[in-house]
């Protein structure tokens, strides 16, 4: 696809002359006889980039940067300017213009400076649409969630993309910690470099200074050729480094030392590698424990811990479950061929009341076992896993002691009242526990009361 570039210039002979030039180099182009005119044009043409004249009747390329950001955010600006408005075209790019050129156009730098502003369009507009995405209400991809805990961290992963800064996740097994540093690359400004992930506990002690590091030909027995290691092979991008405290103290003075150098040296070689890396560090134990434990250096903590972000568990944000199962049923039924519509109330309410020990890597488990298994529309408790609802506390005071003589109806009517006021009456809950349904609970406290209220 062409990228598209919009000229905005009053002066039709150096407009045309442009729009000839930029066609040539292979650049889809439409023109503008004015700020207006490119204003009304930009929404539906979506250029990468605006060219625009400073100085234009009706609404010049100044005037005109403001109110293209409200109607046509993606497009980067260039000025075209005389020597003698250059101050101006420098204070317009603090208002929003990526950048100016003087009159008569350089066509080599015109062309350079077009190649950056549209890459860096490209960027801003998928970075703008991702995070939209993460202000909507259901959250970015996997990342499922209107519940506060996941709001805040959603703010905090549009904060990380923005900048440079390492990062660190921490976070239960399971909680989706890689899932954030991905969100967090795709998001920066290094999403076309590479992301390199790294579980620094799967990998064995002693081949974890060869992986991070690479290796020369003959470093050690078995070293038969020359090997990159991840910092090498992920600069330009990120490099994800996932629990992060299980590193050796030597192997945390070596990685330290890539974070205030941005060097490498391969066992076995005699020379350093600059490498380019974004870090973003992750770990599901207590970092600041493991640096009081002696088992983490407390400097290369406050290295990688310039920006935190604390993934909540699954127990904590309850009301997200129904988003998460809805989505990886939608997952699973084009996976297996299946056509499960959803979950029934009962079924539910059992992931609800469940502690996710496992966190939405658990959930995800279970909701596939489950479509698999399902045989009908809707996922049932039958299908779910055993001993998925939690154990009910029972004591003297949850009994419910009925007198001899006591018909059904009044026997089930005080079962259901005493459950209800054990739950407070969550008639959900209460279902769980009875073995029905809130609609039949529902129904049954309506009888009831209409009972009651009936002169």
């Amino acid at each position: 696809m062409k990228h598209r570039i919009l000229i905005a210039d009053d002066d039709e002979a150096a407009r045309s002359g442009l729009a000839d030039l930029l066609s040539s180099w292979g650049y889809e182009v439409e023109q503008a006889i004015d700020g207006k005119d490119a204003l009304e044009k930009a929404p539906e043409f979506g250029p990468a980039v605006v060219i625009a004249d400073l100085v234009m009747p009706a609404l010049d390329g100044v005037a005109l940067l403001k109110p293209l950001a409200e109607v046509y955010p993606y497009a980067a600006v260039i000025l075209l300017t005389g020597h003698a408005t250059v101050e101006t075209a420098v204070s317009a790019m603090r208002d929003g213009a990526y950048d100016y050129l003087t009159k008569p156009v350089d066509p080599r730098r015109l062309r350079v400076l077009l190649d950056k502003a549209v890459e860096r369009a490209e960027v801003q507009k998928e970075v703008t649409l991702l995070r939209r995405q993460l202000r909507e209400s259901r959250g970015f991809g996997p990342m499922l969630g209107t519940s506060p805990p996941m709001q805040e961290v959603y703010r905090l992963v549009e904060l990380a993309g923005a900048s440079p800064a390492p990062v660190l996740v921490t976070g239960e097994t399971g909680t989706g910690k890689e899932l954030i540093a991905r969100t967090i690359h795709q998001m920066s400004e290094r999403r076309k470099g590479p992301f390199v992930a790294v579980n620094c506990s799967a990998i064995p002690e002693t081949l974890m200074e060869s992986e991070l590091f690479g290796h020369e030909k003959g470093a050690f027995t078995g070293a038969h050729e020359r090997k990159a290691g991840v910092f090498e092979l992920a600069d330009g991008g990120t490099i994800f480094l996932d629990e992060v405290t299980e590193m050796t103290p030597a192997l945390q003075v070596k990685y330290l030392r890539i974070l205030q150098d941005g060097v490498v040296r391969r066992i076995g070689g005699r020379s350093e590698i600059t490498v380019d890396v974004r870090i973003i560090a992750a770990t599901n134990r207590d970092a600041a424990q493991a640096v009081k434990d002696k088992a983490f250096r407390e400097d290369l903590y406050y290295r990688i811990n310039v920006l935190a972000i604390s993934v909540p568990p699954l127990r904590q944000r309850g009301q997200d479950i129904p988003l998460l199962a809805e989505s990886f049923i939608a997952e699973f039924n084009e996976k297996y061929g299946r056509t499960v519509k959803g979950l029934d109330e009962v079924a539910m309410m059992r992931l609800r009341e469940h502690g996710w020990p496992g966190n939405v890597r658990e959930l995800r488990n279970v909701i596939e076992r489950a479509v698999v298994g399902c045989a009908e529309e809707l996922i049932t408790p039958r299908v779910l896993p055993l001993g998925l609802a939690p154990v009910e506390r029972r004591d003297e005071g949850s009994a419910v002691v009925l007198p001899l003589g006591t018909t059904l109806e009044e026997g089930e009517r005080e079962l259901i009242l005493r459950t209800l006021e054990s739950v407070n009456n969550n008639k959900t809950r209460a279902a769980v526990i009875l073995g029905t349904t809130p609609k039949t609970l529902h129904n049954k406290t309506r009888q009831w009361r209409e009972r009651k209220e009936a002169p």
